[in-house]
């Protein structure tokens, strides 16, 4: 059940889902919520725990560049992927997958 854990591209692609769901939380829940309805407490927790998992996804990229000799192109297309909405999901289809 947690053999995704074991290894650091296991571990890279639930932090990329993850990322990218909190992403769209703050996008489509959280932003509406504080300028819409001048409510910001959510986003203010969804926006710490993005920003820890942004870090967090960062990290694993750089990691794997190091240990798996990502190419420059392929390291840059995963941290793009972590500010463009849908794009870690898109990361982990094309880039992850085909490691």
């Amino acid at each position: 059940m947690f053999e995704i854990f074991k290894t650091s591209l296991g571990r890279l692609r639930v932090l990329a889902f993850i990322e990218g769901v909190s992403f769209l939380v703050i996008l489509f829940i959280t932003m509406p919520l504080k300028y819409l309805l001048q409510n910001p407490e959510p986003n203010r927790v969804f926006g710490m725990a993005h920003g820890v998992l942004f870090i967090l996804y960062v990290l694993a990229v750089v990691q794997m560049r190091i240990e798996q000799n990502w190419s420059f192109s392929k390291t840059g297309l995963a941290l793009l992927a972590s500010v463009i909405p849908f794009g870690t999901f898109w990361a982990d289809k094309k880039l992850f997958q085909n490691n």
